[in-house]
């Protein structure tokens, strides 16, 4: 063992401190650090000494029993011997007046070993705290003693209270054998000290984390830190999932980076625990087959219970017919405009359904190339070939027509609905259009078709929906925005939102980011509407206006004139009340035709 072993030592007393010390000089593989101090006052110079990184203690008595309740540090009690307690008595018997032994077990038990020896008739009294060793020594001073003999404490109480003490003091063959027993618990404390912190860097400079539960999915140990609570969570659900004997391998995605974990049983004693082993994954996280990727259900409930459509509600009445069919292995169709929020209702359906113990497999149509359908539909390893599994095609439209017709006979043909559940999703037209893909699988495959709402269709409940989120986004962006104001609230419910709770989330998501007042003003939603509606990508139907009886600009510029109205002419005034500047208010006002110097 390299180095000494590092001793703390408390002393109750001067002369045992210097009794360690000169112990100490016979053990040149120690190294001892001593001070004086009893009961709390010990404890203290424990807690103050702590950063030393020692590796054993020694006090006596009490002190030693009240340092045990603050440090994992081994502590080694000075053993009072029978010899120890002998020649005190042997003093006090010189004394011609009552006397007992008053002090903690550490004193009163060897003092009854030595009673019982001598067949002596000596009254002996146990405390176990500093109150009651003042109770104690009142009451047997009332009853006519004069003198105890105590330990350390119970002698400087004793001695303020007016009696008589002698003091138990400890001989050099109880610090010798407090000695022996430090220095063979300190050096097998340091060894396992040094192992635990070479694991714990060890874990630190690799990328893994290893984490023990129990039986009950307690939290029993982690290196190197406690993982957080999506990670527990998920991996205290795989626990019944764990084979006796054998070993589970799972993927786990968590703030962009996949993770590869095993779990396995392992058992200490007569106790049952479960060991799993977390290492970041070296592959990318994406699927090695484009547009193909498996979920297991604590990814899919993470990417559920954050997205949009969970934290506003937006799911609504949906929520029942959702949950009756996930219930069932049917197929399912689902159907709506663009951004109504398709791909999280196929989550909801599987994590709703028996077969969430097993993956979801989703295939973007949009994505796949010719390498993916002829995996999905030629390899023995496709999922398609696997049971219980819920494989999702999203964006059916998209499929090429001979990988449609090829899809739909290998369903068909390998009796597929009876191993496994599958989702289909469409992109309907702006007048609720099936494409024609979606309407020949949805007859072929008897699929329940489930029919998303748009959000214009909503109109009423955008205010809810726009409050819940905006709830969330404060705590997410670090805001304290109160709200809407009434304009503003109005212009979100009369849009159009052609691209639905996804366009919907993105211009709150804007609005939140760039409003640095209490409430979202009319006027940052006007334009930012106003942009929205001139963007490329957002194609409106033609020859529509806004349900305001106007376009966008006339509508900010309605907005601007209603303000100036109420500032009485004052471009400054409006210019501070909307919260832009004047030149911005005179850029709009002379679009049409109205700016004024």
């Amino acid at each position: 063992m390299e180095g000494p072993v590092h001793i703390l030592g408390i002393a109750p007393y001067e002369s045992m401190k210097t009794g360690m010390a000169r112990m100490a000089e016979d053990y040149p593989n120690i190294r001892l650090d001593v001070f004086t101090g009893d009961l709390q006052e010990g404890v203290e110079i424990v807690k103050r000494n702590l950063h030393n990184a020692y590796d054993c203690i020694i006090s006596r008595g009490g002190t030693a029993e009240f340092i045990r309740q603050v440090t994992d540090i081994p502590v080694v009690e000075i053993r009072l011997s029978v010899y120890d307690v002998l020649r005190t008595i042997k003093l006090a018997e010189n004394y011609s007046k009552r006397y007992a032994i008053v002090g903690f077990p550490s004193i009163t038990g060897p003092a009854h070993t030595l009673c019982d020896l001598l067949r002596e008739q000596i009254d002996i009294l146990t405390v176990r705290s500093t109150d009651e060793i003042h109770t104690t020594l009142a009451r047997i001073r009332d009853e006519g003693y004069r003198m105890v003999v105590s330990d350390m404490v119970t002698h400087t109480i004793a001695r303020q209270m007016g009696m008589d003490a002698f003091l138990i003091t400890s001989g050099a063959e109880s610090l010798q054998d407090a000695f022996d027993r430090a220095l063979t618990l300190g050096e097998g404390f340091r060894r396992l000290r040094q192992e635990n912190l070479f694991l714990r860097r060890v874990s630190r400079e690799g990328n893994g984390s290893v984490v023990v539960m129990d039986e009950y999915g307690g939290h029993h140990f982690s290196i190197p830190e406690e993982p957080k609570g999506d990670m527990l969570a998920l991996l205290r659900s795989k626990l019944p999932e764990i084979p006796e004997g054998g070993v589970l391998r799972f993927y786990h995605s968590e703030q962009g980076e996949l993770y590869n974990i095993t779990g396995q049983p392992v058992n200490m004693g007569w106790t049952r625990y479960y060991l799993f082993h977390c290492f970041q994954a070296k592959i990318p996280l994406r699927s090695y087959k484009m547009g193909v990727r498996s979920y297991n259900s604590g990814e899919c409930e993470h990417l559920l219970s954050s997205s949009f459509y969970a934290v506003s509600g937006a799911m609504g009445e949906l929520e029942g017919a959702a949950s009756t069919l996930a219930a069932t292995r049917r197929s399912v169709m689902v159907l709506g405009e663009t951004g109504t929020g398709k791909e999280q209702i196929a989550r909801y359906l599987y994590l709703h359904s028996p077969l969430r113990n097993h993956p979801l497999v989703v295939v973007d149509c949009e994505l796949a190339n010719d390498k993916t359908w002829d995996f999905l539909l030629n390899h023995y390893n496709s999922p398609l070939n696997d049971r219980d599994v819920t494989v999702y095609f999203q964006h059916l439209e998209a499929i090429p027509d001979d990988r449609g017709a090829e899809l739909l006979a290998m369903i068909l043909d390998t009796d597929l609905l009876r191993r496994e559940r599958l989702i289909f999703s469409c992109v309907c037209g702006p007048r609720g259009e099936v494409p024609e893909v979606g309407g020949r699988y949805a007859l072929r495959l008897g699929c329940t078709k489930l029919e998303l709402p748009r959000l214009r269709e909503r109109r009423d409940e955008i205010p809810s929906l726009a409050s819940l989120y905006l709830g969330s986004l404060n705590l997410e962006m670090g805001k304290q925005i109160s709200g809407f104001e009434p304009r503003a609230m109005e212009l979100l419910r009369q849009f159009d939102w052609p691209y639905n709770y996804t366009q919907f989330r993105q211009v709150l998501q804007s609005l939140v980011a760039m409003t640095g007042s209490a409430y979202i003003s009319g006027w940052a939603v006007a334009e930012l509407l106003s942009q929205e509606r001139s963007a490329p990508c957002a194609q409106t139907r033609a020859g529509e206006s806004s349900a305001d009886g106007g376009t966008l600009e006339e509508i900010v510029r309605s907005a601007i004139r209603q303000t100036l109205a109420e500032c009485g002419g004052n471009q400054s005034a409006a210019a501070r009340r909307l919260n832009i500047s004047r030149t911005t208010l005179w850029r709009h006002l002379n679009q049409g035709g109205e700016g004024k110097d």
